[in-house]
């Protein structure tokens, strides 16, 4: 790639900022029509992905600048509607961009399958779902055609007790490594395939059989260092570490800051065709793994001044399979080689509002994600996927509230 930082790109028209995309990006006179073509799909297209179709509708696809990830400039695509996000994006990139760019890292590409197993199962069913994992595996690998073949699959089957009031459920959990596939459909088949053998050893009934949108060992982190004199100087750092910490300590003030994070991931899992739902599902959960909702980010004041921000989310994207395989404007956003508008770490300008720090995926195209280090000890929850249930808190707001929540 020539560079992501492209001088005055916002000032320039459609035509000369596509040109300028096609010498920085490695683009094609097929990738450009696609990007012309203010969508991507028909409505043919669009009645094959969706029930009841009747047309499609457009949302604005921009480009932030100025990113450097891991030492290389890449461009970051984002679909959104909301104005000043991508503005925000590459005005915080250009900042960061002084003092080296972004660190990013990815976990590995693991899913969670879940089989709920009820009513009559054996009371030493942990352990014979133990004896019983080979064939378990088997039968689970048995409903994928490709990723066996490509030494992934069903890696291994624990379990867990999960009480529900007055009773209790099993749950039994498959570890699935779906390599550069999001993995929903792929571990949604093996928990079916798996189903009858898992009832034949715990005893009881397999009720629901499907994945779980929360993957603690498919984290992205990434960190940041923005110079004080970039952000309004020393005083505003240490008051925006101010206002990160009520974020961190107050419900109602993390909710708007989250939403400002998932402006960023949700505008680039957008244009790469990514399933935005689930992700946006995973980091609310991963918010409250504390047993309390609190801020996804985290910002200091670094030795020299400077603010230090740092991001960790569950994220599951894939480069393969999925709408990203399909929606043609997706491919090209999300295109592997030639950091061809390439999702990666995104953070936003750390002056608006409540430290909105976007953050698009970290993935590299998949294979950043297999040569990462896995997470860091202590990070993942002991027991099966989830570890045990946290109590629960309620928001109790000062009185009089100011205004009723809802």
């Amino acid at each position: 790639m020539a560079g992501s930082s492209l001088p005055r790109f916002y000032e320039r028209g459609r035509a000369a900022r596509l040109e300028a995309l096609r010498g920085a990006a490695a683009l094609d006179d097929a990738d450009i029509a696609i990007l012309a073509g203010c969508g991507g799909i028909g409505f043919e297209e669009a009645d094959a992905m969706v029930e009841n179709a009747v047309g499609t509708m457009g949302v604005p696809l921009g480009i932030a600048t100025n990113f450097v990830v891991n030492s290389r400039d890449v461009l970051v695509p984002m679909a959104t509607e909301e104005s000043s996000v991508i503005a925000a994006a590459s005005r915080g990139a250009r900042a960061a961009r002084a003092a080296g760019g972004f660190a990013a890292s990815a976990g590995e590409a693991r899913m969670v399958g879940q089989v709920q197993v009820v009513g009559g199962y054996a009371d030493d069913a942990e352990a014979r779902v133990a004896a019983a994992a080979g064939e378990i595996l088997a039968a689970a690998n048995s409903a994928s055609r490709t990723l066996p073949g490509l030494g992934r699959g069903a890696k291994s089957v624990s379990c867990r007790r999960v009480r529900t009031g007055a009773s209790e459920q099993l749950v039994v959990e498959l570890d699935v490594d779906v390599g550069d596939a999001m993995g929903a459909n792929a571990t949604n088949s093996m928990c079916e395939a798996a189903a009858p053998a898992i009832e034949a050893a715990a005893g009881g009934r397999a009720l629901l059989r499907i994945l779980s949108n929360y993957s603690p060992r498919r984290m992205a982190a990434a960190t940041a260092t923005f110079p004080a004199g970039d952000v309004g100087g020393e005083g505003a750092v240490r008051d925006m570490v101010l206002a990160y910490e009520l974020a961190r300590h107050d419900m109602g003030r993390a909710v708007t800051h989250n939403k400002g994070i998932m402006n960023g991931i949700a505008a680039v899992a957008t244009a790469t065709g990514q399933d935005v739902r689930a992700i946006e599902a995973a980091a609310h959960a991963h918010a409250s793994l504390g047993g309390a909702y609190s801020s996804l980010s985290e910002w200091s004041v670094g030795p020299s001044g400077d603010l230090v921000g740092r991001l960790e989310v569950p994220l599951a994207v894939g480069t393969v399979g999925g709408i990203s395989g399909i929606h043609p404007t997706a491919r090209v956003c999300g295109s592997d080689g030639a950091a061809r508008a390439l999702p990666c770490p995104v953070h936003g300008d750390p002056r608006r509002g409540a430290l909105a720090w976007v953050f698009g995926t970290g993935v590299a195209g998949g294979r950043a994600a297999r040569a990462a280090p896995p997470p860091a000890p202590g990070r993942l929850p002991r027991q099966g996927a989830f570890g045990p249930r946290l109590p629960r808190t309620r928001y109790i707001p000062a009185a009089p509230p100011p205004r009723r929540w809802r």
